[in-house]
């Protein structure tokens, strides 16, 4: 299974590639994410450590733009603003 460093990872490759385009933002949802780094979906899935990476990773500008009920679902959308 994933762990904080395997999320942390894949999030930061997805913003050096957006950075490397010359993108103004990027979002990024955790079950896409999550797909990416596998586990999800299944029995021992991490979403919710997946979830905690994705918000940690925020700086000033940055916004959630969906949030599950639950705070940590597969539906977490964050816009993260570019270059960092």
């Amino acid at each position: 299974m994933p762990k904080t460093e395997v999320f942390r990872a894949e999030l930061d490759a997805r913003i050096r590639r957006a950075e490397a385009a010359q993108m103004t933002f990027i979002e990024i949802v955790s079950g896409e994410l999550h797909r990416a780094v596998g586990g999800y979906p299944g029995p021992d899935h991490r979403m919710p450590m997946c979830c905690v990476v994705m918000r940690g990773a925020m700086r000033g500008g940055d916004q959630i733009l969906h949030a599950p009920p639950s705070g940590q679902g597969a539906t977490l959308r964050i816009r993260y603003q570019l270059p960092r």
